[in-house]
């Protein structure tokens, strides 16, 4: 009988594990069910700044999103405290916010003389019923209401405690060289004020360029650090390939062509805007652009407001001639936050045999748009810029510098502090 009940206690921690695990792969801001559109995860401080705000202070997280129905649906939504890799960490709902780990979301408004209707939704972190109680990254969860096995979306951000400044610099002048096709970085930590016992082992940094993640890089290992400062320099982790300024367009009204939008017409139940035909630039000379860095921008022409509910849907094609070009195997995809700086079937270009195009089309909202066709080789998962787009030195990028601190004795990663800085020649 006891080898039986042990037997029985024995499977259920097995199936207790496995489930545990099959659920810590890591959170990506990411629409999964099809119906989901325009999901968007933003900072108080506005368009250009990444979704992180600082702990304590009147910054917030903006959430939004429109979900394709004629009607309001009920949505919840949980909060998932994750560590530096964005795995789930293991402080309980308890250990890092105050308030009911599940919350409806109130906040939803119907399309308004639209072609395609949807519900907008908008969530707004921290707000009355939730607070954070310490830094780090989290992951917002949506689905219908009472079924959270049914996510609708991940939405990712951080909080950050900005116990330590982070002093971040980008230059095309680089231990591989000088203008030529990379830009590196380099960053200090000034932490006089906050103690850090070994930085090696204590502190996980994480370096983004265009709030990209697929070429995201990991650093452990200063180059020095004193009672005072922590340098990262000198590092070939920090070397990033320069890549060119985004592409654009915009499709912000139904009435006339927008800006690399080529022909506007209407095909029942969708205008559609075809974009200028585009071409690979790694052999041309670098031409500076003002962009958004990869970022778009919901707007409405005959609307003063920013268009949540007033802006249409565009279907919107793409177009790709690389019929001079011997590409190597792999595929090419559009990136940018667009596509949720994901590569999926969503965004791979497809050659078209009849035009010899690599031709994709995307269901986007009315707005201003960044975007760049990134190449991925057959087996790899970081995409190169290098292929279609080129790289030029002078392009200008944004790094974003983020610092972790497991304290020890501690269960999570604290994050201490974040650098940013645009790339200079």
């Amino acid at each position: 009988m006891r080898f039986y009940i042990r037997y029985i206690l024995c499977c259920i921690i097995c199936f207790l594990y496995v489930n545990i695990y099959a659920q810590s792969k890591p959170y990506r801001t990411a629409s999964i069910d099809s119906r989901i559109h325009s999901l968007k995860v933003e900072s108080s401080s506005g368009l250009l700044y990444p979704p992180v705000i600082t702990l304590n202070t009147d910054e917030y997280i903006n959430i939004s999103f429109d979900l394709f129905e004629e009607e309001h649906q009920d949505l919840s939504y949980s909060i998932v405290h994750c560590n530096a890799n964005w795995q789930p960490s293991m402080l309980s709902s308890l250990e890092y916010i105050d308030g009911f780990d599940i919350q409806e979301v109130y906040d939803w408004e119907l399309s308004f003389n639209t072609y395609q209707s949807y519900v907008n939704y908008q969530i707004t972190l921290p707000n009355d019923e939730v607070q954070f109680k310490v830094s780090g990254n989290y992951a917002v969860v949506v689905y219908p209401q009472n079924r959270s096995e049914r996510p609708l979306l991940y939405a990712c951000f951080s909080v950050s405690e900005d116990a330590v400044k982070v002093n971040c610099t980008s230059s095309s002048r680089t231990d591989k060289g000088y203008a030529d096709n990379y830009q590196q970085v380099s960053f200090n930590i000034n932490k006089r004020d906050y103690n850090i016992v070994n930085p090696v082992s204590d502190l996980k940094i994480y370096v983004m360029q265009n709030n990209r993640l697929d070429n995201m890089a990991y650093v452990s290992t200063p180059q020095y650090f004193n009672n005072d400062r922590i340098a990262y320099e000198h590092n070939p982790k920090l070397i990033f390939d320069a890549g060119n300024e985004y592409r654009r367009f915009e499709i912000v009204s139904t009435r006339y062509k927008g800006m690399g939008v080529d022909n506007l017409s209407y095909f029942d139940p969708y205008f559609h805007a075809t974009l200028e035909r585009d071409y690979p630039r790694e052999s041309r000379t670098y031409s500076f652009d003002q962009t958004q860095r990869g970022r778009y921008v919901i707007r409405e022409s005959d609307y003063d407001e920013e268009g949540d509910t007033q802006a249409d849907y565009f279907v919107v094609h793409f177009s790709l001639d690389a019929r001079d070009m011997m590409l190597p195997e792999g595929d090419i995809y559009i990136d940018g936050e667009l596509s949720e700086y994901r590569f999926s079937d969503n965004n791979r270009m497809l050659l078209n045999p009849q035009t010899g195009l690599y031709e994709k089309i995307m269901l986007l909202k009315q707005g201003s748009y960044n975007y760049q066709y990134l190449f991925v080789p057959k087996g790899e998962t970081i995409g190169k810029a290098s292929v279609i787009e080129g790289n030029k030195y002078e392009t200008s990028n944004e790094y974003r510098v983020n610092v972790y601190h497991r304290v020890p004795g501690e269960r999570y990663d604290r994050l201490i502090g974040v650098g940013r800085c645009i790339s200079e020649n």
